[in-house]
């Protein structure tokens, strides 16, 4: 199986790419605000061989469909809990960088018999004030995605990482300029309502956290109090923004093997 789709309760078709390796363990990505499945194409380059890997595009962005109005982090969780039905998973791995880790909080609290092992990368579990987020969602949906793309980069790498002509920044920009200004919007308002800090330590499943020093988005101290709130998390740090996965594939890959007990 590959590529495929499923409707969730509330109708929302979800796209996803299911790579089964026999008697290999699922580790599920889910991407950030902004991007999709293909954000997380280096790590599936290199652990594919261990893994049975399946993406998905979040509702509201890639090929899945963008449902008008705000949506929740509870809607988000569920959606991923639906997948794993859809596919007769039962447990798998979560890696989810930034919203997706937002989302993997949702599932180390309400879901966490269908999670193996959690990895919250460059992520928070409160990005307040409300109103910054509501101002977003206003500009989004007035003047759509353009005017954003330049500004969520800057944010997203480091200078010398954008200047290298590395092609993952391009990439990175045609995600952000394909996504639906209606997705981007809903799920900017998930993360506007969200506060999870009260339920971290709730979270049963073992967890990494993975900072970026250099992220002016979820800063380090967000990922520190992550760890320091989620029971036995541990916290990896590296010189990188808020996409470490991109700016820094080899080491953002060496460090979710070790975690998830695999030589590299």
């Amino acid at each position: 199986m590959t590529a495929g789709s499923v409707h969730t309760d509330d109708g929302c078709r979800l796209v996803y790419d299911y790579q089964p390796k026999p008697g290999a363990p699922v580790l599920l990505f889910s991407p950030s605000l902004g991007t999709a499945m293909a954000l997380f194409d280096a790590q599936a380059k290199v652990l594919g061989s261990n893994f049975s890997l399946l993406r998905y595009d979040m509702r509201g962005h890639g090929a899945s469909d963008a449902p008008d109005g705000g949506y929740a982090m509870d809607r988000l969780g569920r959606d991923v809990v639906e997948l794993l039905d859809h596919l007769e998973i039962e447990t798998a791995h979560f890696l989810g960088v930034s919203l997706g880790g937002m989302t993997g909080q949702w599932l180390g609290y309400r879901a966490p018999g269908r999670i193996g092992r959690l990895i919250l990368a460059n992520t928070s579990s409160y990005m307040g004030p409300p109103a910054d987020w509501a101002d977003r969602i206003a500009a989004v949906l007035e003047n759509g995605m353009e005017p954003m793309v330049e500004p969520v980069l800057e944010r997203w790498f480091t200078a010398g990482f954008r200047a290298s002509g590395d092609a993952a920044v391009g990439q990175i920009r045609e995600l952000l300029e394909g996504t639906k200004a209606t997705g981007y919007a809903g799920c900017s308002a998930a993360i506007r309502d969200m506060d999870m800090r009260p339920i971290l330590p709730l979270i049963s499943v073992p967890t990494l956290v993975v900072a970026g020093l250099r992220d002016p988005a979820t800063p380090p101290e967000h990922a520190q109090y992550l760890a320091n709130n989620i029971p036995d998390a541990s916290l990896v740090e590296l010189n990188a923004a808020h996409l470490s996965n991109v700016e820094l594939p080899e080491e953002f890959s060496d460090a979710v093997r070790n975690f998830l007990g695999v030589p590299s």
